[in-house]
């Protein structure tokens, strides 16, 4: 039988979970150790620890603190793994655990986070979803059913000391340029949250100080949230630290690329089904300083979809170079606009967006000067035929709008 190494108490604080932890140092000890070949098990706590509730109020997203994210269940250590290889991991299967038959999707407010759409969605906003089965379905939501590929957004090793300076040095030097932006450039080591695991006392402490947030993507792996990483890939992660140093969490039932929303997939706690191999040198075998993966052979099979072009033109109508990030938000705010005209809301469209499977693709970087980016809709998700007609669009849901929290209601 596959021994579990990490077990969580949804009802207990993830603080109290010394197989968890929520920066990324290479100090923090191994919480178990495997062989190449092995296979184990690791249970999640959804990336805020259990700070979300099933309810139809916001203000939970509101207040969230995100100076607590994300919980990771870890780090598991690989015998033999030395810096330089290349830790094969391949998730078996991945799902839900008893009685967690729901996830929630959430707009930050712009004062806590905010999102790629925040200055369209300033205000905190979520969405329940139910699972059932394969499938996800929301009361905030009507309309929309669709099946989830569910995943791990934040998977990775442990840094080396000398790339976990460099990780501070950047992102200090990119916070240093507009300290006082809202939302924030980088965030930076902050210590009265941190959870260093099975580290205690004074050493705990000296590595909070410096410990790096798990927040973005970096050389490691680390808070990726490529929805394709689900059940049957295969990820080549760099290795920096004696025995690897692997840790997950941030687990989606389902996302749209981009996770546009922030905290814009379907988050739930859960469990994954791991096996790990090592490829020695790898790193410099194949020229690799980014994880590298091969993706699921299931996924959601949609046959048509509705694609949104946009460019490098932003909503002021303000031209910029071959820039894909605006080129993307114009995509899908050309989405969003398309959904309100069948009775959805447009925090209804946003967050469809943000988790049902859409693709999203860099479609063009050179005609000068604008970028062309696209969205993939599946049609099929809908309980109706959203496409264009000459009849002009129809009223098909009630655009009734997600439960919403301003930050003047906060106590």
């Amino acid at each position: 039988m596959t021994e579990t190494l990490v077990k969580v108490d949804l009802a207990s604080s993830a603080y109290d979970n010394e197989n968890v932890h929520n920066r990324w140092h290479p100090d923090i000890p191994m919480v178990a150790w495997v062989s190449p070949g092995d296979d184990f098990k690791l249970e999640c706590f959804d990336w805020t620890g259990g700070q979300i509730n099933n309810d139809d109020d916001a203000a939970d997203v509101r207040d969230v603190d995100l100076s607590q994210v994300h919980f990771l269940s870890g780090p598991v250590g690989v015998k033999g793994a030395e810096p330089g290889d290349l830790l094969v991991v391949e998730i078996l299967d991945i799902g839900t655990l008893p009685g967690a038959d729901w996830g929630f999707n959430g707009v930050f407010a712009k004062e806590n986070g905010g999102g790629f759409l925040t200055e369209h969605f300033p205000d905190a906003r979520k969405s329940i979803w139910d699972f059932e089965g394969l499938f996800a379905k929301s009361r905030h939501i009507p309309g929309v059913r669709f099946a989830g590929l569910i995943h791990p957004g934040l998977i990775g090793c442990l840094p080396s000391h000398k790339l976990l300076d460099e990780w501070n040095v950047r992102e200090k030097a990119l916070f240093d340029t507009d300290p006082t932006r809202v939302p924030g450039l980088a965030n930076l080591p902050y210590a009265p949250t941190a959870h260093m695991g099975r580290l205690k006392g004074s050493a705990s402490e000296a590595a909070a100080a410096t410990g790096a947030r798990t927040v973005p993507p970096r050389e490691h792996g680390g808070n990726c949230d490529i929805k394709d990483l689900s059940r049957g890939c295969k990820i080549y992660f760099p290795v920096y630290v004696d025995g690897a140093g692997l840790s997950m969490g941030d687990l989606h039932f389902s996302q749209g690329d981009g996770e546009i929303t922030f905290c814009g997939a379907i988050e739930m706690p859960g469990w994954a089904h791991l096996k790990v191999d090592l490829i020695k040198g790898g790193m410099a075998k194949y020229g690799i300083k980014n994880p590298v993966f091969k993706p699921s052979p299931i996924k959601p099979t949609y046959n048509d979809y509705l694609i949104f072009e946009g460019i490098s033109v932003d909503e002021s109508g303000k031209q910029h170079y071959l820039d894909v990030h605006i080129a993307y938000r114009q995509a899908c705010l050309n989405a969003i606009e398309y959904l309100t005209k069948f009775g959805y809301s447009r925090g209804q469209a946003y967050s469809i967006l943000g988790t049902a499977p859409i693709e999203g693709k860099i479609s063009g970087v050179v005609d000068v000067p604008n970028a062309c980016a696209t969205l993939f809709l599946p049609t099929e998700i809908f309980d109706f035929d959203p496409s264009p007609t000459a009849a002009g669009p129809f009223k098909a849901v009630e655009g009734a709008e997600l439960p919403i929290a301003f930050w003047k209601d906060k106590a």
